[in-house]
């Protein structure tokens, strides 16, 4: 049975070039109708090289079907390849930010948002149709700071669609019971969203390599709850930047090995965390 993001992976690892015209003025009409000039939520994607995967992307958000006034922006990580590039064809309005790291990008699509609800989007993710309305259910309520979402990788020659089923099941259920007491650390940036106006007050951190998302849910947790939703009609696809060129028994198995040193945490909150030297940035 075809999946709801196969024609996405049509486009998914092309170049520029390869792009075929008819269905890009296809994505960049259906994003033009998507924009509203007073937003009640920005869709924000972040991406850095990321010519060969934005395109999808972007055909992914042009299909979201939503009961609220959006405003789909890009920002351009300091690119080297022709991530610019896509953003012009598809005509969506996009900021570029020379200072590398996701927290910079992030903070800058932050700055930019005119909406009340700010959507983080990672440029090498699909989302599925009822993504926003999904996420805003719980959004909206006044007790709520952010809210994630879990997350599915697509098959591939390397990953077969029962393999990931069982190391997602195993991850999932370890993030659930975490969520608990460590919710922070549940949190990915590709599937997270929160109110804007929180947000700016404790600011995006720009001064670390990665966790900008963690420790913005952990600065959010004072004004509200970090919640997440479960269902798979909310659950993006992306591809294996979280698992790399490994097998899916060498990821589970490091993974394992990495979250077992400090399983104590399960059952105690935490308010701070210790940066280590090398996710520093120096020389801001």
């Amino acid at each position: 049975m075809p999946k709801w993001y196969d024609k996405y992976l049509s486009f998914y690892g092309k170049s520029y070039d390869e792009l075929p015209e008819d269905i890009l003025d296809e994505i960049k009409g259906k994003l033009a109708n998507l924009q509203s000039r007073e937003p009640l939520v920005s869709v924000v994607v972040i991406a850095y090289n990321e010519e060969k995967r934005l395109a999808a992307c972007l055909w992914s958000l042009s299909e979201l079907q939503t009961k609220y006034p959006i405003e789909i922006l890009g920002v351009n990580n300091n690119s080297m390849d022709r991530t610019e590039q896509v953003y012009q064809r598809l005509g969506l309005p996009y900021y570029n930010e020379t200072r590398q790291s996701p927290g910079y990008a992030r903070q800058c699509g932050l700055e930019n948002a005119k909406g009340k609800y700010h959507f983080c989007i990672d440029a090498d993710t699909f989302y599925p149709p009822r993504y926003v309305d999904l996420m805003m259910e719980k959004l909206t309520r006044s007790d709520v700071s952010c809210v994630s979402s879990f997350w599915s990788f697509f098959p591939d020659e390397r990953h077969s669609a029962f393999g990931l089923y069982l190391f997602e099941l195993a991850r999932d259920l370890f993030l659930y019971v975490q969520h608990f007491k460590r919710p922070e650390l549940c949190v990915r940036g590709m599937v997270f969203a929160f109110k804007t106006e929180l947000a700016r007050k404790v600011k995006i951190r720009t001064d670390i390599r990665r966790g900008e998302d963690g420790s913005l849910a952990l600065a959010l947790k004072p004004y509200g709850k970090v919640v997440f939703l479960y269902t798979r009609h909310a659950r993006p696809v992306t591809g294996y930047g979280t698992i790399g060129s490994q097998s899916l028994w060498q990821s589970f198995i490091q993974h394992v090995m990495i979250q077992g040193r400090g399983l104590s945490r399960l059952f105690f909150k935490k308010d701070y965390y210790e940066d280590s030297e090398d996710n520093l940035i120096k020389n801001k």
